[in-house]
This record gives structure tokens, sequence and C-alpha cells, in this order.
């Protein structure tokens, strides 16, 4: 990975983190997107520690359309390359509906529309660093995911469905991306960390999520293990070309529900979020 750039959201704990040290330990350039800065120099003085390798650090809330948007300049102005986008960042959703500045439930905006708004604002240096790679970190959730095309943006709020259905959306967006990518060099692939000892949960306050983390951290993977997919789909050269796929255990996964692959729900996905995130046609 010498000489690429990897920008990794939600790196400064969990999975993230743990990508972003193993892939500096490989010499890869890491920028850490992160909505707490500070915690993310804690979590890069950490990485450059263990690997000789300083990643960088940049704040990045994706709540905040104007914050993605800032991020996404700051890139374009700052870097002549990127390698690997990984879509790493996500949250549970609260026990009562809450909307972020932009007027979005925040579970959708953090885990779904703010990562799609980053991605199609860095496609075009993905596109130049061909052959790039887009890694969305998903999960198996997307099971009991449903797609409700009166509901996308979750008006209506049952909490115990909203990650679910979030992590459909992963698949959905990694669907419809591969095939809008088809012949430019850029792949995108979703992957399945596993049931990760992380701390999701720690700030939604819900009984039921932390009681979720409890279970994970009783008989859940450890974030080094947990990073292994993502960190596969990075570097290895078994993946070249390989696109619109979910992998898990770092090989691809064909327990994929048909709704989370559908191609009529992935495009109406794509322009309703391309028209909630301000995007111009």
């Amino acid at each position: 990975m010498s000489g690429k750039t990897v920008i990794i959201t939600g790196a400064n704990s969990g999975v993230g983190k743990e990508t972003a040290r193993e892939l500096c330990r490989r010499g890869a350039r890491v920028i850490l997107a992160c909505r707490d800065v500070d915690k993310a120099r804690l979590a890069a003085s950490d990485i450059a520690g263990e690997t000789g390798v300083q990643p960088l650090c940049m704040q990045l809330d994706l709540c905040s359309f104007e914050s993605v948007r800032h991020f996404a300049q700051q890139v374009l102005e700052r870097e002549q390359r990127l390698d690997v986008l990984i879509n790493n960042a996500g949250a549970l959703p609260p026990p009562e509906r809450r909307e972020t500045e932009d007027g979005f439930e925040v579970t959708f905006q953090a885990n779904h529309l703010g990562h799609f708004l980053l991605t199609n604002l860095l496609l075009g240096l993905l596109k130049k660093t061909a052959p790039s790679r887009i890694i969305n970190v998903g999960s198996t959730a997307h099971w009991f995911g449903r797609f409700e095309v009166d509901n996308i943006g979750f008006k209506r709020y049952i909490q115990n469905r909203i990650y679910s259905n979030t992590k459909l959306y992963n698949m959905l967006f990694t669907v419809e991306l591969a095939q809008r990518l088809a012949g430019t060099g850029v792949t995108a692939n979703c992957c399945h960390p596993g049931f990760v000892k992380s701390h999701l949960a720690d700030r939604t306050g819900d009984f039921h999520a932390r009681l979720v983390d409890f279970l994970v951290h009783m008989f859940g993977k450890s974030v080094r293990d947990g990073a292994q997919t993502s960190v596969h789909l990075a570097v290895s050269e078994e993946v070249r070309g390989e696109s619109g796929k979910m992998f898990a255990d770092c090989k691809p996964s064909w327990a994929v529900p048909r709704w989370a692959t559908n191609p009529r729900h992935a495009e109406l996905l794509w322009e309703v979020s391309h028209s909630m995130a301000g995007l111009s046609s």
C-alpha cells in the first residue's frame, strides 16, 4: 500500500481504527475522517506509536451536509490521489426519532445519506486514481431490513427496524454504485465485519442496544478480527475488478437476500438519496 491514499470514516475507534492500523502497517497514507478530531488524534498517536506511520486527522460529521462538503473540498484541494474510500462510520438508532441539522433522521444520515454524499463528491478523484476501491461497511442485519418506498427517510419511526434498514441501504447503494461505475476502474463492494466487540451502543443510552452490546462483548469477534475483511478488500489482488458484492470473513458472501440486491429498489434509493443530498443532476 506504499504510495496509496486511504480515507476511513469513523476511524477513531473500533473496526475503523483497527483497519487504519493494519493499512498503516502496510505503508498506506491513511486519513482518519472523524467527527471528534481530538479522539482521532489520540487514535492516530496510538497507531503511529505501533506502526511508525502517522495517520492524518480530518474533521467529518456525516450528520452535517456542510461538514461533508467542507471535508470533500479539503480532500480535493490537498490530495492528488485517492486509492481507497472506506465508508466505515455507523450508529445505532436512539430510542426516539431525532433529526440532523439538515432535517433527516440521524441514523439514516449517519449510516447512509452522509456517506452517499461523501462518495459522490469524491468520485472524480477516485476515477482519476483508478484502479481504486470503495468499501461500504454494512452488516448481515440487512436480512431484517425492509425497503418501504413511502418511508425511505424514516418519517415513521420504529426504532427496532431502523438499523437493519440502513444496512439494507448500504447493500443497495453498493449494487447501484457498482453498476454506475462499470468500466471506470473504480469498484464498490460491501462487507460484514461480523459481530464485533465495539462500542457502537455507547451513545444511545438505550437498554436494548446495551444488551446487544453486552452479548456481543461476551461472544463476538475482536475488533482486529472484525477489521480483516475491510483490509482484505482494500489490499488484496484477489478482489481486483470485483464489484457490487457482499464480503464476509475475507470472501464473497452468497448469503445475501434478494431484497438486498433488488435493482429497482437500488435505483430508487439512489434517486431519492441524490435529491435529498442536494446533488445536481
